[in-house]
């Protein structure tokens, strides 16, 4: 990207909407296109990368790109209203105007990947980003250059889960396999076994890796990393792309590597709070690394490494 103030932020108009939950914890998928048609190819992103968005008058945040590479200026993210850009945000109507700056950040080495199986881990929100991955290597040019796709993915309710209509699309493919999980029910002391909800059957709490799956069933009562558990993801010549809140992503990694797999198998991204996006404000640098520009994307290993020089 090439322009005389990195900072000034392009103009895109908001083309389409779309409600993904609702009720206290509300996610809308929004696309945008850039304006100018002389600077939409400087957009072209790959997956894994991000790109920030300015509300006129109130601020600008990061958020990852979850739609395709196109060099039509065409950007799709999905937020959580969690505070004031993203409430902004979701008060937005098609037609309505905000800024631009990116795409940013190193993204999935996904050439690297050709050849090996995939396993793709999103729980809640954290799908955004991995939804760009999945979404590439799904697409007709792409599916044949790798092996067998596996997509696992939870959130706290059925109403809760993003991109529904997407994964009824995709439970009808014969090349992919999908598996989805609902949160348990809480009480007093904990976690309530049983199903959370109809057509949702729980697996078994104890011991996950001992659930017997019934045939045709793909959806359970369970959380992310012990659905991992029940699925039993093969680690011979494979790969896992996974993002989430924080403490859904040391279980999943657990889970992991009771299954065998190693940290430089293990891929993700992280979310330190980026401002500039360049690698010049120093909000994001965790030693002599910065998420801006180094990352987002960094596998396990290399995580566990910035953070042992720590």
């Amino acid at each position: 990207m090439s322009r005389d103030n990195v900072y000034k932020p392009d103009t895109a108009t908001v083309t389409d909407i779309q409600l993904e939950a609702g009720g206290g914890r509300p996610i809308r998928t929004m696309t945008f296109q850039v304006d100018d048609p002389a600077e939409r190819k400087k957009f072209l992103h790959k997956p894994g990368q991000f790109i920030i968005i300015s509300y006129f008058g109130t601020g600008e945040s990061v958020f990852a790109i979850s739609s395709l590479p196109n060099e039509d200026g065409i950007i799709q993210v999905s937020a959580m209203k969690v505070g004031n850009v993203t409430g902004r945000l979701h008060a937005l109507a098609v037609g309505d105007k905000v800024g631009v700056r990116g795409p940013y950040g190193k993204d999935f080495p996904v050439d690297e990947w050709k050849g090996k199986n995939l396993v793709f881990i999103g729980a809640g929100i954290g799908i955004s980003p991995v939804r760009a991955v999945y979404q590439y290597v799904l697409t007709p040019e792409q599916r044949k250059n790798y092996g067998d796709v596996t997509l696992i993915y939870g959130a706290r309710t059925p109403a809760d889960l993003a991109f529904k209509d997407e994964f009824k699309e995709m439970d009808t493919r014969d090349d992919l396999n999908l598996w989805l999980c609902i949160d348990w029910k809480f009480g007093p002391k904990g976690p309530i076994e049983g199903n959370a909800h109809t057509d949702w059957p729980a697996i078994n709490m104890s011991a996950p890796g001992d659930t017997v799956i019934p045939e045709g069933v793909n959806k359970f009562t369970a959380f992310v990393p012990q659905l991992v558990e029940v699925v039993k993801p093969k680690p011979e010549n494979a790969i896992v792309v996974t993002c989430g809140p924080p403490i859904a992503i040391k279980f999943i990694t657990q889970a992991l590597a009771k299954l065998g797999w190693s940290p430089d198998q293990v891929y993700t991204t992280l979310e330190n709070r980026m401002k500039c996006g360049i690698g010049k404000c120093g909000r994001c640098n965790v030693g002599d690394n910065y998420v801006c520009k180094d990352g987002p994307v960094f596998t396990q290993k290399e995580i566990s490494e910035m953070f042992d020089d720590q």
